[in-house]
């Protein structure tokens, strides 16, 4: 991927613009805004910036896209954030509600050496510990479009892919509940009285749990054949 120095401003910019982006849409100011904690005046700047130097595509109006440069960039800072991650997890004893914020820190000082080298000691991993796709070198990474538990139907029966890595309270509910990478669960008849999800853990044979709502929209899963 590219060598190019950026700051990292830049490098949480390219990186949130292609959380927004992903499956085709723009990112407008306003979501931009929302997803740093910053203005939206000062994103006008920013998206001015970056797209004089050819990292994002700026149609007035309907919003921001990254340009191919600015794909490149993203996803190199996202497998450093996701290497690393899953270094910290494996190698370092940390707990997956923790790592995102350290791999946050870190993305942005750590060298590309020392990633490859973290990767290589990991046996080249392909996901990180909350099952979100690691890029390639080449900028390769796995198509993600996914349904969330809140989306799926009463009876399905689905296999937790990933799981929204922001937020350490919801990730530690989670770990608690069982709701992690790689457990199947069955989605009762019909929702609870305030609206939360049954869900059975290991195809309906196991222990029943209540998820909310908020929770459900942060769990990514697939279907028997996904």
């Amino acid at each position: 991927m590219g060598t190019r120095s950026l700051s990292r401003s830049v490098e949480d910019y390219l990186k949130a613009i292609y959380a927004l982006s992903e499956h085709g849409d723009t990112a407008s100011t306003s979501a931009i805004a929302e997803a740093l904690d910053i203005q939206p005046a000062s994103v006008t700047g920013m998206v001015k910036r970056l797209a004089e130097d050819g990292l994002v595509e700026h149609a007035p109006y309907k919003g921001v896209r990254l340009s191919e440069p600015g794909t490149i960039e993203a996803l190199r800072v996202m497998r450093r954030h996701r290497i690393l991650e899953t270094y910290l997890c494996e190698r370092l004893g940390y707990s997956w509600d923790d790592v995102h914020a350290e791999a946050e820190r870190l993305e942005h000082a750590a060298s590309d050496q020392l990633i490859e080298q973290m990767s290589r000691a990991l046996g080249s991993p392909s996901h990180d510990p909350h099952g979100a796709p690691i890029p390639t070198t080449a900028g390769v990474i796995e198509e993600t479009d996914l349904a969330t538990l809140a989306d799926a139907q009463p009876g399905a029966r689905l296999r937790i892919r990933a799981v929204r890595d922001e937020h350490s309270a919801d990730l530690r509910s989670m770990a608690e509940e069982g709701l992690v990478p790689g457990t199947w669960v069955t989605v009762g008849p019909e929702p609870t009285p305030d609206g939360s999800i049954l869900v059975s853990l290991d195809a309906g044979s196991g222990p029943k749990r209540a998820v909310t709502q908020e929770l459900a929209r942060q769990i990514y899963v697939v279907t028997d054949a996904g």
